[in-house]
């Protein structure tokens, strides 16, 4: 192996709370070496810049184009402190692996698209690093939804002849990659997970996020108000399907809880309690239609959610429900790593295969190359 070999890989998720920046090598075998990380907060203007961008459906392309821009600026920085921090230069990682942060995801219509900013330009000029970015609208070309895409790692790195594992991503969005031991997968969005817990403890307690679920486990879920939540189109659409804060969002909860007759029986820790509940029935319900599991690992900010976990583990008492920790990968860095191999497999010229998980129709090379 090559000291070139090295990867960065760079995400802001749906929460747009800061970008997750990696730097990883790829052995021949496959595994992947975590050399070190980075997570670096979005200053608090420009996160509220993005989210205008998210939930709006009228903005100025003034504005898009500023926020684009200057949210590149951060990746680049993002990027510069992780290799100040390690020590090594440049000149020595092959590519960034820059999946940006989505402000709009439409995979549905006559015209599908997907938009993510933080522009790929900027990061390659800042950091003398080529960088593939705009992964996901190559996957759209060939009919595929563009998400998602992180069950492209977990298939090469959770994988086992042994067991049926699941692999659990919770972010923003839930998203699921079954993995059967006969080796067939699959792999979806669920539904909406800190997205709305987020929204609701920030507007009442002007907090970020629910650290730890202590805040859910205060208050007591409500059954009749979990199933007006269930009560949702994209549950019963068949998969691959996917989705994001354009659907699922605080307008969105807003008029469920204007359409549930007994609000006013509920505290807002209750709601809170519902909430997760809510994102604990909409991932195991679509567990449930396909499989039994034998292990369940949990990835993205719901690994360190014990009230979740808890939860997770009581709707499966025949499985464990762990984080990706115990299968040797970081669960705060699975999604950053995941783009650090695209990035790979891109500058290797490799076409990827992502039917299982998008529908695209044929495999194809994903992402654009920024040369440095």
């Amino acid at each position: 192996m090559t000291e070139t070999n090295y990867y960065v890989g760079l995400i802001s998720g749906t929460s747009v709370d800061g970008i997750d920046c990696v730097l990883v090598r790829f052995e021949n075998n496959g595994t992947v070496e975590l050399v070190d990380s980075v997570f670096k907060s979005c200053p608090q203007q420009l996160r509220e810049e993005i989210l205008k961008l998210c939930t709006g459906k009228n903005i100025e392309l003034e504005e898009l184009g500023q926020v684009d821009v200057s949210l590149g600026k951060v990746f680049a920085e993002a990027v510069n402190e992780l290799l100040e921090k390690t020590g090594i230069d440049a000149s020595k990682v092959r590519a960034i692996g820059s999946h940006g942060q989505t402000v709009f995801h439409h995979p549905k219509g006559d015209s599908p698209f997907t938009l993510q900013i933080a522009d790929p330009n900027i990061i390659a000029q800042l950091t003398g690093i080529t960088t593939v970015a705009d992964f996901r609208r190559r996957d759209m070309a060939v009919g595929g939804e563009g998400a998602p895409l992180a069950p492209l790692l977990h298939r090469n790195c959770f994988s086992s002849s042994e067991e049926n594992r699941v692999v659990v991503n919770v972010g923003g969005i839930s998203n699921i990659t079954v993995l059967q031991k006969n080796g067939e997968c699959l792999a979806f969005d669920t539904g909406p997970a800190n997205v709305l817990m987020d929204y609701w403890i920030g507007k009442h307690k002007g907090e970020n996020y629910d650290a730890n679920g202590d805040w859910a486990a205060t208050g007591e879920a409500n059954a009749d108000l979990l199933e007006l939540l269930l009560d949702e189109e994209y549950f019963l659409r068949p998969y691959p399907k996917s989705t994001g804060r354009e659907l699922f969002n605080g307008p969105w909860l807003e008029q469920k809880l204007k359409d549930f007759s007994n609000t006013e029986e509920l505290t807002a820790e209750d709601i809170q309690a519902t909430l997760l509940e809510f994102t604990v029935a909409s991932i195991a319900q679509d567990i449930e239609n396909i499989l039994s599991p034998d292990a369940i690992f949990v990835c993205g900010g719901g690994a360190h959610n014990k009230t979740f976990m808890d939860n997770l583990q009581y709707q499966f008492e025949n499985c464990t429900v762990e984080s990706t920790t115990v299968v040797g990968i970081d669960p705060d860095w699975v999604e950053a790593i995941a783009f650090a191999w695209m990035a790979q497999q891109t500058i290797d010229g490799k076409a990827i295969d992502t039917s299982a998980f998008t529908g695209a129709t044929e495999p194809v090379i994903l992402g654009g190359i920024y040369q440095a």
